[in-house]
This record gives structure tokens, sequence and C-alpha cells, in this order.
């Protein structure tokens, strides 16, 4: 890459930013009802209800995470996250950063995430199967789990490369899933994880 390029690719990336910022800005103004996720997929406006069991398998996958890295663990749910790609800014329902991921601009960078959950929600599953699986693969994300309870089943997305992820394994709920090869280093029980 010439020093053209980059710096044209940091100026695109800022532009990004702010358009993002300000889409925010007007979402957190505008009267969004109280249980809505907000988030920005390929320059789309998307607004979900939280269900009960969206968040009830969200808590066990955060509590796994917790029980295994201790309380001061760097895991969000609903965080604003500035993906790769065309005004991509997420709110993984579970995401994992590195120990020494800090703030930038009053954000956290999509290159100290570690792992993500996305929970499946109605009428959401392709942008989780989909653009967000993408953006996460190009971010390099080292695992990335798709709970799904509509068919009682977690998808793990590994080994990231070139903007897709190598590996792919199926679970059934009710299986436990083993990331001690990962940088997650645990075993999801997902025997509690209910099902819509």
């Amino acid at each position: 890459m010439t020093v053209l390029e980059d710096r044209i690719e940091m100026a695109d990336a800022d532009a990004n930013t702010k358009r993002l910022d300000e889409w925010f800005e007007r979402l957190e103004r505008m009267p969004v009802p109280e249980g809505f996720r907000v988030e920005i997929v390929g320059g789309n406006v998307h607004m979900t209800p939280q269900r009960d069991t969206h968040w009830e398998i969200i808590r066990w996958i955060v509590r796994a995470i917790e029980d295994r890295f201790g309380m001061r663990v760097k895991v969000f749910s609903d965080v604003r996250i500035d993906f790769p790609g065309h005004e991509n800014a997420f709110c993984p329902d579970v995401a994992k950063l590195k120990d020494s991921a800090k703030k930038e601009k009053g954000r956290w960078r999509y290159q100290d995430v570690e792992f993500v959950a996305e929970v499946i929600s109605k009428g959401m599953g392709p942008n989780d199967y989909g653009p967000k699986k993408i953006a996460y693969a190009e971010a390099e994300v080292p695992v990335y789990i798709v709970a799904d309870p509509y068919v009682g089943r977690c998808y793990v997305y590994t080994d990231p490369q070139d903007g897709d992820y190598e590996k792919r394994d199926t679970f059934d709920f009710g299986t436990d899933i083993d990331l001690t090869g990962t940088v997650v280093d645990l075993v999801l029980k997902t025997d509690d994880f209910p099902r819509d």
C-alpha cells in the first residue's frame, strides 16, 4: 500500500466514523422505546426488541466468561463498536475484549475484540449470519458464536482469514461447546439455553 492509499483509507475511515456518530446522536434524540436495541448494519438502522429468551442466553454466556476470567474481565453487552465495512456500528449481544483494551476517542476498538456472541432475534438473523459475520471476520475476531433459539443450535466460527471464517462448527443446545483451544479458553455449557 502506498502512503497516498493509506491516507485515503484513513480519511474514509474518519468520514465513516463521523457519519456513524451523527446517526447515533440523532437516534439518541429519538423516542426509542424502552427495551429496544439499536445498531447500524451496512448503513441501515435496525431496532429490535429484547426478549426474555434473548437476554437469558446472553446472561449465560456473560456468566461463563466472568466465571472463567473474573469480574474485572472486559465483557460487554449492547455497547457500540464500529467494525470494518460500510457504516457498521454494531452493538454485539456479547463482546469480550483483550485485557489491554483501551478506549480510543471514547469508543472501544474492534481490533481489541477477542470474542463475539450474537443471539438471533426474529427478523434479524440474516444480519447475524451475513453482514455481521463478514465484518467480524474482516476484523479478525478470533471466535464468533451465533446462538439461535428458534432452531436450538449454536454456530461457532473460528480462524478468520481473508474476510471469512475458515472453520464452522454446529452444536445443539444441551451440548458443551469446547473453546479451550481458543482465546476464550472455556467450555460453554448450553444446557440452560432456552428455546423460542
